[in-house]
């Protein structure tokens, strides 16, 4: 009875329920498959984890690391731990970026040493510079960059208007003529490439357009309203304010091919314009400079109470900035 009630005990132990009625050999025969249970478990137990997928070994660790990057961070410790701070010195330190004087071409970077960084320059002395620093091979246009304290989205600070340069553009200017045919001989004496009603409309039906200026009688204008997104976006739609629809086409081909330009102020509220070529030299340069500085100055809107004429540069093509003497505002 004394081994009985051993049994009994060590079955108890194992969660096995049994009692007096059962016999010793069942009592030892359940203590025996309770054991070996238990010992098949334990052997089983390091196949949970699978080859690949979620539950894979490199799975499981890389959700553990994760975890414990969360637990930090809700701590507040932000100090990397030995494996992000092994992680990054193999990444090694970032590539300092060179400056944009360093990434330019060498006939830049040897023109760009004439011009003083911080200095602002008079008109004359910024336009005689121009023709120093011309990095190109080829004949490069002046541009004048003008900041303006408009607000282009305001109909009355929407500055828009043309001015005759006294020395022209330097470019050949190919002007075409919409008009009636009682105009036709009219704008070719004064030097048109292009005049033509219906002969036009058909270039314009396929997109062709061999000019860089169209004028256009007003009595033409209607027709050319369905050619306004083909010609507006290039800045080719004749407009009363720019000079190209004219009653008189034949002075209005005149003043386009002396050298009458049109600028506007762009989204910005900047205004470009080429003035000239670097072979003018700074003395024509200076006398169409100061034309269209004449002609944006009596464009101020009335409405504008802050200053007008913000800042001004000037540059060749692909020459350095050259920052220039705000004289009037």
């Amino acid at each position: 009875m004394a081994k009985k009630a051993d049994l009994l005990a060590e079955a108890t132990k194992l969660g096995l329920k049994l009692t007096d009625k059962n016999t010793i050999a069942e009592i030892e025969a359940a203590i025996a498959g309770a054991a070996t249970t238990e010992e098949a478990s334990v052997v089983k137990a390091p196949k949970a984890t699978a080859k690949a997928g979620k539950r894979s070994e490199k799975a499981l660790k890389a959700a553990e690391e994760k975890v414990e990057k969360e637990e930090r961070k809700e701590k507040g410790d932000t100090t990397p731990q030995s494996e992000d701070a092994e992680a990054n010195s193999k990444k090694g330190p970032r590539p300092v970026t060179r400056p944009l004087i360093e990434r330019r071409g060498k006939n830049y970077r040897k023109v760009a040493e004439l011009v003083e960084k911080d200095k602002v320059y008079s008109l004359s002395n910024a336009l005689e510079l121009a023709t120093k620093t011309n990095p190109s091979k080829f004949d490069a246009s002046v541009e004048v960059h003008v900041k303006l304290g408009v607000d282009p989205r305001q109909a009355d600070q929407n500055v828009r208007a043309t001015v005759s340069l006294p020395n022209g553009t330097g470019k050949t200017i190919r002007v075409a003529v919409f008009a009636p045919e009682a105009d036709h001989a009219a704008a070719k004496s004064a030097g048109a490439d292009i005049v033509g009603d219906e002969t036009l409309l058909a270039q314009l039906d396929k997109e062709e357009i061999n000019f860089d200026t169209l004028i256009s009688t007003p009595a033409f204008m209607p027709r050319l309203g369905k050619y306004a997104r083909l010609l507006g976006p290039r800045g080719l739609m004749p407009n009363p304010k720019s000079g190209t629809v004219a009653a008189d086409v034949a002075k209005a081909t005149v003043d386009a091919k002396a050298g009458k330009v049109e600028y506007r102020v762009d989204k910005q509220a900047i205004v470009h314009l080429s003035i000239g070529k670097v072979s003018f030299g700074a003395k024509k340069l200076n006398e169409n400079a100061k034309a269209f500085f004449d002609s944006l100055q009596s464009q101020k809107p009335s409405s504008l109470k802050s200053q007008y004429i913000k800042s001004t540069s000037l540059s060749t093509t692909q020459g350095p900035g050259i920052k220039v003497e705000t004289t009037s505002n």
